[in-house]
């Protein structure tokens, strides 16, 4: 074995030390679980987190892979800032979508890395609580004119409940949920992912919240990969929204991750799924290879 990887492995001694027995909580955007390569990577990452000792969870996407389905079948996706309108159609595409094709995709990888997964979605053991939100009142950009927006079943959490989550990994599973959820009598709704990702990390007090992406980070110049902030805490990241630096589809993937930060996780980290084992990267060696946010 030559000195560089003996230096490699030494590096992360202290990291693999300092997280046996800790948990993590890893977000999958829906793109990257359509990239089988991309996938397949990070099931080996999460893999080898498991097998030294770290509790892990996953949750997942499915937006691009629920419009495709849907256009296959004649539905027409619509939006109202990012979030998709979701009628009774478009209801049963994302349980078949999301609590099946992809739930399954995932499950499989991690099967091929030898793991014992199982597929949840938000319903399952009283995991997520939801109720359906009220028409919203959305304002055209271009005429100015507000016009009330009824989203469907889209659902915001009232409460959730990872006591499932933890038995599972107390007994050596890695829980994959979907972000579906239901409301108390029962009626299934459709979640942002991002945001169940949050609510659980919160509530089963994660260690470290790992938002894969298709990105380094945040990036000074969002054009130069050279550019990329290795470390921010939560006002910095306020700090950078008001210059414009954190801008378009990055404000919301910095807001789930600084939520998370608010409400307890200790360390949240913004990844690159598309570039091969950017998870242990991150977290056995000193430099990383993507944005921490910390409160401090």
């Amino acid at each position: 074995m030559s000195v560089k990887k003996v230096d490699i492995l030494m590096q992360a001694l202290p990291y693999l030390r300092r997280y046996r027995g800790k948990t993590f909580l890893v977000k999958i955007g829906g793109a990257l679980a359509d990239d089988k390569k991309a996938l397949a990577s990070m099931a080996q990452d999460i893999a080898l987190l498991h097998n030294v000792g770290i509790k892990v969870s996953v949750v997942h996407g499915g937006g691009p892979q629920a419009t495709q389905l849907s256009a296959r079948l004649g539905l027409e996706s619509r939006f109202i800032d990012g979030r998709r309108i979701t009628d009774e159609g478009t209801l049963e595409v994302a349980k078949m979508v999301f609590a099946g094709k992809i739930s399954l995709d995932i499950l499989g990888a991690l099967r091929a890395e030898g793991l014992k997964a199982v597929g949840l979605s938000g319903v399952a053991g009283d995991l997520i609580e939801a109720k359906r939100r009220a028409p919203t009142n959305v304002k055209n950009a271009t005429t100015g004119e507000t016009t009330v927006v009824d989203m469907g079943y889209v659902g915001d959490i009232e409460r959730v409940d990872t006591t499932l989550l933890r038995v599972l990994m107390d007994s050596g599973f890695v829980p994959v949920v979907s972000p579906l959820g239901a409301d108390a009598k029962g009626n299934v709704l459709n979640i942002n992912a991002d945001t169940v990702a949050t609510a659980l990390a919160i509530d089963m007090k994660a260690d470290k919240f790992l938002f894969m992406t298709d990105v380094d980070g945040v990036l000074k110049n969002k054009d130069d990969p050279k550019t990329l902030i290795g470390r921010l805490t939560v006002a910095e990241t306020e700090k950078l929204k008001a210059k414009g630096i954190i801008s378009g589809g990055m404000i919301p993937k910095v807001k789930a991750c600084t939520d998370a930060v608010k409400g307890g996780v200790g360390r949240v980290h913004i990844l690159n799924g598309e570039k091969p084992h950017t998870i242990l990267l991150e977290i056995f060696t000193k430099s990383g290879v993507g944005t921490l946010i910390t409160a401090e």
